[in-house]
């Protein structure tokens, strides 16, 4: 598989990595034994970047709980990634980190739950934090970073003021962004930004939720938690729309490659970006998904590409 540096930390990282929302079963049920066998073909197939957070999972944790679970035995040849800032918030109870004792509780959890001695990435899962929460965040990541609890830190964000508010002494190591062949707003300011202060990037959200495999339908129905409002009233609407932009961009599946796969390579085409996390709740949809590690678009496909997307 492809490799790429992650920003200043200098890791290089499979460009293809393994997002572990899905496993937690937050997308629809899935078994311990699924979700091993799933992190287990991601590192046969190359992956050397895995992302989570705290708060995934049903129930909270268990996502982590997983993930270290399949890792510990390879602890040396990857990169674990986990989040700070959501834990209890779907369920109406957010903590406050109003200090930064909050972050490291956080932080000792997410150890024990994965049974690690160290987080290689440490993100913020609050996207935008004001100034006050800022400070929070930096005072923990950088207790955290000199009692060799974290090795660097990043932020999950759609924002380039965020992004600022938590690079105040050029120390964030990564941006983890929304980024797809719907959603190419970050190439406006938040990619570029990132290129020119050297901070990695992590494309989160690759397939946008699944819909560019393409294998959505108009009678396609939902009932997962995230998922659910594409049933009816604006939501629908916008997902009939991404499934019309979809359609338009079937000439990027050939004899070598899937729609889903194309996708992902548009991800990784921008030069800013280091790695795409797509989920992957099977072993099969791990390998296809590293598969496009191995693949590249070409310039008039981008071009191709871009003309589709300008007139939709």
């Amino acid at each position: 598989m492809e490799a790429r540096v992650l920003g200043k930390t200098g890791w290089k990282v499979g460009v293809i990595g393994f997002g572990a929302w899905g496993i937690g079963g937050q997308w629809g049920e899935v078994s311990r034994d699924q979700a091993m066998a799933s992190m287990n073909q991601a590192l046969d197939s190359g992956m050397t970047f895995f992302d989570t957070a705290d708060a995934y999972g049903e129930p909270m944790g268990i996502s982590e709980i997983w993930m270290g679970e399949a890792l510990r035995p390879h602890r040396d040849k990857v990169i674990i990634a986990t989040k700070v800032g959501n834990w209890g918030r779907r369920i109406g109870h957010p903590l406050p980190y109003t200090h930064w004792s909050h972050v490291e509780l956080c932080c000792d959890a997410s150890l024990y739950r994965m049974k690690i001695d160290a987080i290689d990435l440490y993100q913020s899962h609050i996207e935008r934090p004001d100034e006050t929460t800022a400070e929070v965040l930096l005072e923990g990541f950088d207790r955290l970073l000199e009692k060799g609890k974290i090795r660097a830190f990043g932020l999950s964000t759609r924002s380039v003021e965020g992004c600022q508010a938590l690079n105040r002494d050029g120390k964030l190591a990564s941006v983890q962004l929304d980024y797809s062949l719907l959603n190419t707003a970050p190439e406006q300011d938040l990619l570029p930004w990132c290129l020119e202060n050297n901070v990695g990037v992590i494309v989160r959200g690759p397939l946008a939720q699944g819909v560019c495999a393409g294998k959505f339908t108009p009678e396609s129905r939902f009932t997962d938690w995230v998922r659910r409002r594409w049933n009816e009233g604006e939501g629908r609407e916008r997902f009939l729309a991404q499934l019309r932009a979809i359609e338009k961009l079937r000439f990027l599946e050939n004899e070598r490659r899937t729609l889903a796969q194309a996708a992902l390579r548009f991800a990784v085409h921008h030069p800013a970006v280091s790695v795409a996390i797509p989920g992957a709740k099977s072993p099969e949809q791990a390998a296809a998904n590293a598969q496009a590690g191995r693949d590249h678009l070409s310039e008039s496909e981008l071009e191709q590409i871009r003309r589709v997307l300008e007139g939709r």
